[in-house]
């Protein structure tokens, strides 16, 4: 219930933010993945359910993104308050969504990979690791490859480097950072839910072959 709330609240939300984008074109381009990545959760959810807290992190994100998109990463409100507040060279709120990136998928990784290999923690924290490095390292290939082939200005309201030569790697590092905090987040929880009295220690980490993720994530994270 909660689960299909959180689907009708994000696709409500990027309606509404789809109805006059500031750079449509752009708006288009940059809800291409979100939307197939909704689908594939919204298909997979048999073969392949995350807990409620795991849909409720990407939900968060994927409003960023969307924010991001509607009005271009360089030209969000809250970046253009935090530039003047900080006394920023840029808008920054593109780095805020890829230090989300790493926050806030990481769990969700962490649970599919678990329920899909079924391997112990420091397997599943290097997994999470290098996919969360991969993927924002395609992410920007993908940005460049999209800046390219489109007409100019667009291709520079989609990459959003605002002058910045290095936007990528930053970009890069914000996300690895966000996944860092995250892991460590993951670690100090299950650590002290291990220690809790009467819990099974290896409930949080090593569910049951073929038992849904959402049914064994750690208390206070389902």
């Amino acid at each position: 219930m909660i689960q299909s709330a959180l689907l009708a609240a994000y696709l409500v939300f990027w309606g509404a933010m789809g109805l006059a984008p500031l750079d449509s074109q752009n708006w288009v381009l940059s809800s291409i993945l979100p939307l197939t990545f909704v689908g594939a959760l919204v298909f997979g959810r048999r073969s392949l359910p995350l807990s409620t807290t795991s849909y409720a992190l990407i939900s968060t994100f994927l409003t960023l993104h969307t924010i991001g998109a509607h009005y271009t990463y360089a030209q969000v409100p809250l970046g253009h308050w935090l530039q003047g507040v900080l006394g920023l060279e840029r808008n920054h709120f593109d780095r805020i969504v890829h230090f989300a990136f790493g926050l806030l998928l990481t769990y969700p990784l962490f649970e599919a990979f678990r329920r899909l290999t079924g391997a112990r923690r420091p397997l599943l924290f290097y997994l999470a690791v290098m996919t969360q490095m991969g993927l924002a390292g395609a992410w920007e290939i993908i940005e460049s490859v999209v800046a390219q082939l489109t007409r100019p200005d667009l291709g520079a309201a989609f990459l959003g480097a605002q002058g910045d030569p290095w936007d990528a790697q930053h970009d890069m590092l914000a996300a690895i950072c966000g996944t860092v905090v995250a892991l460590l987040v993951i670690a100090v929880w299950q650590r002290a839910s291990e220690g809790a009295p009467g819990r099974d220690p290896h409930r949080a980490v090593e569910p049951a072959p073929g038992q849904p993720v959402g049914r064994s994530a750690p208390e206070g994270l389902a």
